[in-house]
């Protein structure tokens, strides 16, 4: 990891417009609101939170696939918001996405030859031939063979699936790769499989991650640092010693204390939280983690906690840390 960072998120805004709201008084959904934080070259960094906190969100604006409601995303200091449909095409090349569910983003029509050549084809990398030699390397960096080019996605397994999803984004040689809940849909042996093969992958590569997940146990095995949101926020982020040995918000204490332990004899103390998490339409004043929060106090009701600096790369977004 460097310190120079590869993509930059500044002050973003993703709101949607909810269901049922009128013209003249419109109602938002606001899944992201107001976040900022940078990904480092090289590194791994894990988002984690509840679902429905705005984490696949953030992870898709970055991609481009959302346009922001509000704010900038730069990569490698290239303003993306600003960007034409040309320019951006061109862009996407260095970034790319790894879906939650392998199922579902694998065209169920064609074949597994058919799945990676497409991007080469789209933006029209080398030859035929050259691609076609390119696709039968990457499967074979991602544990699988030349006899799965004439497969179909339903002819194997969720977890050879998921290999196909990896080497097509990894076949136009991008710089960023954002990891959707990689490995949410895969049984637990697998997961561990497919989380060792992206960090062999990320030093064979030189790639950088932003690794999404709700599994702080996956966060914690495979990332360098770690952000956590709660209703479109980013409640804290750090290093991984820090925020998993220093943790300073009582969201992100709630949440490792609910890691299981791999010992039974041994047992730790959990944090339950109380109450449900508040819509994202109708967000509450004040530090929105106050209606759960076993620390609040009266100026979380009315005072939204800023992101600010505790120590050298660790920042928290609570009144009390």
């Amino acid at each position: 990891m460097c310190d120079r960072a590869i993509v930059r998120v500044e002050k973003l805004k993703q709101y949607f417009h909810s269901e049922g709201s009128f013209a003249f008084r419109p109602k938002y959904i606001k899944a992201v609101d107001d976040v900022s934080f940078s990904v480092y070259a090289g590194e791994t960094l894990g988002l984690v939170g509840e679902s429905g906190c705005g984490k696949s969100t953030l992870g898709r604006s970055i991609m481009g696939l959302y346009s922001p409601t509000a704010g900038q995303i730069f990569f490698k200091d290239q303003n993306i918001n600003k960007l034409n449909r040309r320019q951006l095409k061109n862009v996407r090349k260095k970034m790319q996405f790894i879906f939650q569910d392998p199922s579902a983003s694998l065209n169920p029509r064609k074949t597994v030859a058919q799945i990676l050549y497409e991007p080469l084809h789209i933006h029209q990398v080398g030859s035929k031939k050259e691609g076609l030699k390119k696709i039968a390397e990457l499967l074979d960096y991602v544990g699988l063979s030349s006899y799965h080019l004439s497969r179909y996605p339903h002819e194997m397994s969720g977890g050879q699936k998921q290999r196909v999803g990896i080497a097509r984004a990894l076949v136009l040689n991008p710089s960023l790769v954002v990891c959707d809940e990689a490995v949410s849909a895969l049984d637990v042996s697998i997961q561990a499989q497919i989380v060792n093969l992206l960090e062999s992958l990320q030093k064979t590569f030189k790639l950088t991650y932003l690794f999404i997940s709700h599994n702080l146990s996956v966060i914690h095995h495979i990332s360098d640092r770690v952000g956590v949101m709660y209703l479109g926020k980013l409640v804290e982020i750090g290093s991984h010693s820090d925020v998993y040995k220093n943790t300073l918000h009582p969201y992100t204490m709630a949440l490792i204390s609910a890691i299981p332990v791999v010992d039974p004899s041994q047992r730790k103390e959990r944090i339950i939280l109380r109450g449900d998490v508040p819509s994202p339409a109708n967000p509450p004043a004040g530090c929105r983690f106050h209606t759960r929060c076993p620390q609040v106090d009266s100026i979380c009701l009315q005072v939204e906690p800023p992101l600010v600096q505790k120590k050298p790369g660790h920042m928290v977004a609570c009144h009390f840390a």
